[in-house]
């Protein structure tokens, strides 16, 4: 398939300010331009941005573009899923992205979910093929996986339980999504896996970032990046370079699309689209 066929989306998260706003229209205007096939929005831990993803999601759809809030379940009942999802139908939302999520640091409060494949198997069963359901991946493995087959297991039932769609966490490592996908062609699992880019836009935040969500910076661009230090213009020189060949050999090896984590900046991204002749 010609790579200008396949599927690309973005990610923003709700911002937390007026001023944010105006930057994450402006970026949003940007990254328009490039016709993805949909915008994700992001869901904060235990729900804590569910009016913002919202008002978010409804910018995007008074657009004329796709929006897909993500909808995480940690520390939710389900009555309060329920109320969500009907939410999102009035607005005529078809399209989510269902996460287990994080728990909010230090509190404890009533779940009826545990894990994402549950969020899914509620979501059809309360609204059957309404929604097309994205769920994660992981491959290089999700950081409380007590194994790799534990973890593959738990993607697996998250696809049985009904997910359209899968969207990587972001690695740097090519080879660690083909041989995810290897597995998941052993395993008859056939929905498309697309691989979630993270651009290097700040090497310290990365790094953060990283260290949180299990996926690896390879030691040799973490000794580069070190040594470039606060020299921006560098590291983000470097990033380009690394980031675009990834996205070439993703593209080469038949990732079937690319999924881009903005952190709702478009320069970057833009940048990314005409290297990579999109």
């Amino acid at each position: 398939m010609d790579r200008k066929q396949r599927i690309y989306s973005f990610e923003f998260f709700p911002p937390k300010t007026p001023e944010g706003m105006v930057k994450l229209r402006e970026a949003r205007k940007q990254l328009a331009q490039l016709h993805p096939k949909f915008f994700s929005v992001t869901f904060g831990a235990g729900g804590s941005t569910r009016d913002r993803t919202l008002e978010t999601v409804l910018e995007i759809q008074a657009e004329g573009l796709e929006s897909a809030p993500h909808l995480s379940c940690i520390s939710s009942t389900r009555e309060e899923i329920l109320v969500i999802l009907e939410q999102y139908k009035s607005h005529g939302i078809r399209h989510i992205v269902a996460l287990r999520g994080d728990l909010p640091s230090g509190e404890m409060s009533a779940s009826d979910f545990r894990h994402a494949n549950e969020l899914v198997a509620f979501i059809r069963e309360q609204t059957g093929d309404y929604f097309e359901i994205e769920v994660a991946a992981y491959p290089e493995f999700h950081p409380e996986a007590p194994s790799a087959q534990a973890d593959f297991d738990n993607f697996k039932r998250k696809v049985d339980a009904g997910a359209n769609a899968a969207i990587t966490q972001y690695f740097y490592n090519a080879d660690a999504y083909f041989r995810f996908m290897e597995e998941c062609d052993a395993a008859s699992i056939a929905i498309p896996v697309y691989p979630g880019v993270m651009p290097i836009y700040n090497f310290a935040q990365l790094s953060r970032f990283s260290a949180g969500c299990g996926a690896e910076i390879p030691r040799w661009l973490r000794m580069r990046m070190q040594d470039y230090g606060d020299d921006l213009v560098s590291v983000r020189a470097l990033g380009l370079d690394v980031v675009t060949e990834l996205c070439d050999r993703l593209l080469a090896g038949g990732a079937p699309g690319l999924h881009f984590y903005t952190m709702n900046q478009a320069g970057t991204i833009s940048t990314l689209w005409q290297r990579l002749g999109l």
